[in-house]
């Protein structure tokens, strides 16, 4: 294996008023996955970070958000899981929406609709913890999350 460029990703961390923190349930077809993440995307060339996340969270859940503070950035080597030669790194923003978001509260397991690849659901605050979260580098995001309260 060798590694040939980063892959450079910024999510968004979402809690809405009532202290519930917004996750994507996805279905992931290249690699036939399910994990629950972050919502977020790839940083485009010529874009900056908090461009990128506001740009992706319009994409991907048609909200519009404001970043309001920095909660982290991977400090640490982690190869991508999906593709080897790519050094992933990720970086957390704490975003808040400019208007409510209609995502229901799901506190259980995920959510996988047949018809859809990607599923937004929001997570009371008390059920929240870094065990929710799939991906190796949302999991320390969400510890760092839980302990700022």
């Amino acid at each position: 294996m060798t590694l040939k460029s980063f892959n450079i990703r910024v999510y968004g961390i979402l809690m809405n008023e009532k202290k519930q923190v917004l996750v994507s349930d996805e279905r992931i077809y290249f690699n036939n996955r399910e994990v629950t993440k972050f919502p977020g995307g790839g940083l485009e060339l010529g874009e900056g970070t908090k461009e990128c996340i506001v740009r992706e969270c319009k994409e991907e859940m048609n909200a519009d958000v404001e970043v309001v503070d920095h909660l982290y950035t991977t400090d640490f080597f982690q190869e991508s899981a999906f593709n080897e030669e790519h050094q992933l790194i990720s970086i957390y923003y704490i975003v808040r929406p400019v208007a409510p978001l209609p995502y229901v509260v799901n506190n259980g397991p995920a959510i996988y609709p047949e018809t859809i690849t990607e599923n937004f659901r929001f997570i009371d605050w008390e059920h929240f913890s870094a065990d929710a979260m799939t991906l190796p580098i949302d999991k320390i995001a969400a510890a760092l999350l839980k302990e700022r309260g």
